[in-house]
C-alpha cells in the first residue's frame, strides 16, 4: 500500500494538531514533499545517522520522530555534525522527516497517558490543564432545520465537556429579517420583514477546530446568510495541556514502587529526593523535561512526580512534600514509538510500519 506524506502527517495532526506545540518547538514535516508518495515509514524517537541508515536499508520513505531533527535555527548544512549528515541523507535518499513533538506531549491521548497505562495508573487526567484554547458558538437556526445543524457541527468538534459529548443550550425565540432585492431569501419575501421561529444553540470547541466547525455549520445551515459569533472563554481545556496524573488500585511502598518505575522503563539508574516513608498512591508524570511541573505536582496532592532533567537545586523544592523521581529523558519518552505505531496501523492496516531498533539514547551509565 502507498500513501502520500500528507495522508500519514494528516492523521497524526487530526489527534495532535501543530498548533498546540510550544512555541520553541519545530514540529511538522522537516524534510520532503506532502505530495511525496511512501511505502513505508520508520517509527523513532530521534533522527541520528544511523537511524536515517536504517532507512535507507529498510526502504522507509518516511520517518517518524518525537524530537525534531531541525530544533533550532541551522545556517549550514554540512557534514560537520550528526544533525547535518542526517539531513543530507535524508535528502539524498528521498526520506521525509516528520515530528510529533509537544503538541503529541499536551493532548489528553497522548505521551503522558502511555506512560500513565504503562505504570497501571487508573483516572488519567492532565496536570496543567491549557487555558484559552476553548470558544463559544452561538447560532440562530431555523427550527425545522435543529436536529441537521446541531449534529453537523457536533460531528466537526464542537460540544465536548469531560467525558461527555453532544453538549449544547437550545432555547427558542422569534428572529426577524429583511431581504433586499439582491437577496436570495430561504424564506420570506423580499423587501418585506419576516419573522422565523429559531433555536438558538449554544456551544464549545476547541479553538484549533474553529475552521472545521465553520464550515461544517454554513454548509448545514438553510439560511443565504448565517447569523452566528464566536467568543473566546477562559475556561481550562482538560483534554489539553502539560503533564498528568493518575492514581494506583492501591497504595504501594515507595521502594517498591520505585523498583517497579525501574523495571518498566528499563532504568540503569533513578535519581530520587529523600522518601517520605509513606505509600504512593497518587502519580504525577511528564514525559521528557518535566520540572517546571514540579509546583503543580504538588498542588495536586501527588506523592511522587516521575520526570527527567531536574537540575540540582530543583530537587531541593521538593521539601518534603513529594518524591521527585528521575528517570532520564530518553526513558520517560521510548514509549512514544509505541503510540505513534498504534495511531498509524489503526488508521491505514494495510500500510507498512517499522519501530526503528536503533538505541538513540546519547546518554550512557557506568
Amino acid at each position: 500500500m502507498k500513501l502520500k506524506v500528507i495522508e500519514i502527517t494528516g492523521a497524526f495532526e487530526a489527534v495532535a494538531p501543530l498548533s498546540l506545540q510550544e512555541s520553541y518547538d519545530n514540529s511538522g514535516l522537516q524534510i520532503g514533499s506532502p505530495d511525496q508518495e511512501i511505502s513505508s515509514a520508520l517509527i523513532t524517537v530521534d533522527v541520528t545517522e544511523k537511524v536515517v541508515d536504517e532507512a535507507v536499508k529498510t526502504g522507509a520513505g518516511l520517518i517518524i520522530t518525537h524530537h525534531p531533527l531541525i530544533f533550532n535555527g541551522m545556517k549550514k548544512i554540512t557534514c560537520n555534525s550528526e544533525i547535518g549528515r542526517s539531513v543530507i541523507k535524508a535528502i539524498r535518499n528521498n526520506i521525509a522527516v516528520y515530528a510529533a513533538h509537544t503538541n503529541f506531549d499536551s493532548v489528553d491521548t497522548g505521551v503522558n497517558r502511555i506512560i500513565g497505562e504503562k505504570l497501571g495508573l487508573m483516572n488519567l487526567k492532565v496536570l496543567k490543564p491549557a487555558q484559552g484554547l476553548l470558544k463559544k458558538l452561538a447560532v440562530y437556526v431555523p427550527v425545522n432545520f435543529i436536529d441537521s445543524v446541531r449534529n453537523a457541527i457536533f460531528e466537526a468538534g464542537a460540544g465536548h465537556i469531560g467525558n461527555y459529548d453532544m453538549c449544547s443550550f437550545n432555547v427558542e425565540g422569534l428572529g426577524s429579517f429583511r431581504g433586499s432585492d439582491e437577496a436570495t431569501p430561504f424564506t420570506g419575501e423580499k423587501n418585506k420583514l419576516h419573522f422565523e421561529k429559531e433555536i438558538r444553540i449554544e456551544t464549545i470547541f476547541p479553538s484549533y477546530t474553529q475552521k472545521k466547525v465553520v464550515e461544517a455549520l454554513l454548509n448545514a445551515h438553510p439560511y443565504e446568510e448565517v447569523a452566528f459569533d464566536i467568543s473566546p472563554l477562559d475556561n481550562d481545556f482538560d483534554k489539553v495541556g502539560m503533564g498528568m496524573t493518575g492514581e494506583l488500585p492501591s497504595p504501594v511502598g515507595e521502594i517498591l514502587f520505585m523498583e517497579k518505575i525501574k523495571h518498566v522503563f528499563n532504568c540503569k539508574s533513578i535519581k530520587y529526593t529523600n522518601l517520605k516513608g509513606l505509600g504512593i498512591r497518587k502519580v504525577a508524570l511528564c514525559g521528557g523535561s518535566g520540572a517546571f511541573l514540579l509546583r503543580e505536582a504538588i498542588s495536586a496532592g501527588a506523592d511522587i512526580f516521575i520526570s527527567s532533567d531536574f537540575k540540582y537545586h530543583q530537587f531541593f523544592e521538593a521539601e518534603g512534600r513529594i518524591v521527585i523521581a528521575d528517570i532520564g529523558h530518553y526513558e520517560s519518552e521510548q514509549f512514544t514509538k509505541e503510540l505513534f505505531y498504534e495511531l498509524l496501523t489503526k488508521k491505514f492496516p494495510t500500510f507498512a510500519v517499522r519501530l526503528s531498533e536503533v538505541i538513540t539514547n546519547p546518554v550512557n551509565f557506568l
